[in-house]
């Protein structure tokens, strides 16, 4: 799978094509802001995907750097590319797990995820690694969706047929406030996001992008043909119902968490 750089001024793809940076191209701008990256600090930003955030925190730390990390070796490919072709010395990406990986002690300043760590088989773990990877003065920004019954692109796209909520797994603030506790994190805010997520310019590339998801994939597999085609029928209905300004638009409420290392 390709990952391209969304390249128009709102940070829609250009073409009928969607990727993540294009789907969440308005959270990304509160998501930024609230990164609130100094120009020397060290960055490490995890499940970066394609870069896009890797890139911009690269771009802010300008005395500094930036070290994505992602688990998918398309994603680094493309990350890296991305990052050569902009001209950007100050960041690199690796691929691992951020629940395992060898991150260097103390070695960041400050990590951040964009929806990239509500999948983690061992949470505590997981986090506990980043700490280790933070300095004793360092935080924790991270971007995560909130409940699924708040998420229209999962509720109305997926219905009941929905098989996992693991997206979901750090969207009560009692639950990620214990795991960030007992990994090492203490004052952990929640700032609410709400903002539409973007499926492309029209129903055809909508669906395209629907497409691709893992838990359409699933449902659309345990259906039998004439129960996939009804499904099919149904994704039509309801993106052709959400196309507006230009575009078809789910509603979606996040959260940015922010925590400091203690």
């Amino acid at each position: 799978m390709k990952f391209p750089e969304t390249s128009s001024p709102d940070g829609r793809p250009k073409t009928g094509a969607v990727d993540f940076d294009a789907e969440l191209h308005l959270h990304n701008r509160a998501f930024h802001r609230a990164c609130a990256i100094a120009s020397h600090e060290r960055v490490l930003d995890i499940g970066c995907g394609a870069g896009q955030t890797t890139r911009d925190a690269a771009r802010t730390a300008a005395a500094g750097s930036a070290l994505g990390i992602d688990p998918l070796a398309p994603a680094i490919a493309s990350a890296r590319e991305l990052a050569a072709a902009q001209g950007l010395g100050n960041v690199r990406f690796e691929q691992g797990d951020a629940q395992t990986y060898p991150f260097p002690a103390r070695g960041f300043d400050v990590a951040i995820s964009r929806f990239g760590t509500m999948f983690f088989a061992s949470p505590i773990a997981a986090f506990r690694n980043i700490r280790s990877a933070l300095t004793d003065d360092g935080r924790l920004v991270m971007m995560v969706w909130q409940a699924r019954e708040a998420n229209e692109w999962s509720t109305a796209v997926h219905g009941a047929q929905a098989q996992s909520t693991a997206a979901f797994s750090l969207a009560d603030p009692a639950t990620a406030e214990r795991i960030l506790d007992a990994a090492g994190f203490a004052d952990a805010s929640f700032q609410d996001v709400h903002e539409p997520v973007y499926y492309g310019d029209s129903v055809g590339a909508a669906l395209e992008w629907i497409g691709q998801f893992q838990a359409t994939k699933q449902v659309l597999q345990s259906l039998d043909a004439e129960a996939a085609e009804r499904e099919r029928a149904r994704l039509r209905e309801i993106v052709a119902g959400h196309y507006r300004d230009g575009g078809v638009w789910f509603d979606s409420r996040a959260w940015i968490v922010s925590a400091r290392c203690r």
